[in-house]
């Protein structure tokens, strides 16, 4: 995976900081290129009288696309590119602009009803998490506030299967890109209760669990520095807690097996992760 050309989404509202900072510190340390983009209605196309209406309403959008552009600037700097786009929906939008464009990655922020330090699926999310032909980053509620000077690593929520192994792949070639070390996690979820026989089927599954991550990380510890580890808890949210994040991670998840190739399609489980996560999450697309 490669960060030749970022692609951000652009929002004249104090949440669109969160992506845009987040897209920024990518660019800066992979040296990609950025590129901002405002999505916006298209005009009516009105005939007849109606066009005088059609063509205010056109500079309304022009004025509205501008002001978004303009406060984009002040964060993203003036080395990004800017382009506005028509569309009726924003994520689809950010879609068809990321196959124009051959973007590498897809960057927003969270909905707005979002706690803070977490991540809310908006519409926007929801269209990009379904159908985008790229990667998608998800920055928290609030991350522009006290954003980290870099990337310190990058997290990968693995549980064995093809798709996954693809996952850690290219996750592996992001942690170079961005010269980080990568770390493998499996969550082990349980009931908690103090079961004798699932005591014991517990204990197979920790055993069976860590030597599928000390697979996994086999063949990329040649130009990297990996870790692995089990996380335990009687949920996603309680799993994700037993261990330490630091200020510059990203948590990387792997599409659903159920959704179509080269593309991003969210399952339960990873819906579960973006919503308990507290640093930026990246889905992959899933491969074959």
């Amino acid at each position: 995976m490669r960060f030749d050309n970022i692609l951000a989404g652009a929002i004249p509202e104090p949440r669109g900081r969160d992506g845009l900072v987040l897209a920024a510190l990518l660019a800066k340390q992979s040296g990609g290129r950025l590129t901002v983009a405002a999505i916006q209605p298209p005009g009516w196309g009105t005939p007849g009288p109606a066009r005088a209406e059609d063509a205010a309403w056109r500079a309304y959008l022009k004025e509205q696309a501008e002001t978004t552009l303009a406060q984009a600037r002040q964060i993203a700097g003036e080395d990004a590119e800017y382009v506005v786009h028509a569309h009726r929906g924003s994520g689809r939008g950010l879609v068809e602009l990321a196959r124009r464009r051959s973007a590498d990655v897809v960057v927003i922020g969270s909905a707005p009803d979002g706690a803070k330090g977490r991540i809310a699926i908006g519409s926007t999310a929801d269209q990009l998490l379904h159908s985008s032909p790229v990667p998608v980053l998800l920055a928290p509620r609030g991350y522009a506030e006290d954003p980290p000077g870099v990337f310190e690593r990058l997290t990968v929520a693995y549980r064995r299967s093809p798709c996954s192994d693809a996952a850690v792949a290219s996750a592996a070639k992001a942690a170079a890109a961005l010269g980080v070390p990568l770390r493998l996690v499996t969550m082990v979820l349980s009931s908690g209760r103090k079961v004798e026989i699932e005591e014991r089927m517990l204990e197979r599954l920790r055993d069976q669990t860590a030597a599928d991550l000390k697979v996994a990380a086999r063949g990329h510890r040649r130009r990297l520095d990996v870790e692995v580890e089990v996380l335990e808890g009687r949920n996603v949210a309680q799993a994700l807690v037993t261990t330490s994040w630091r200020p510059g991670e990203i948590l990387v998840c792997a599409s659903s097996t159920g959704g179509p190739l080269r593309r991003v399609f969210l399952g339960d489980t990873s819906v579960k992760i973006v919503k308990a996560a507290t640093c930026p999450v990246m889905i992959l697309t899933r491969q074959p």
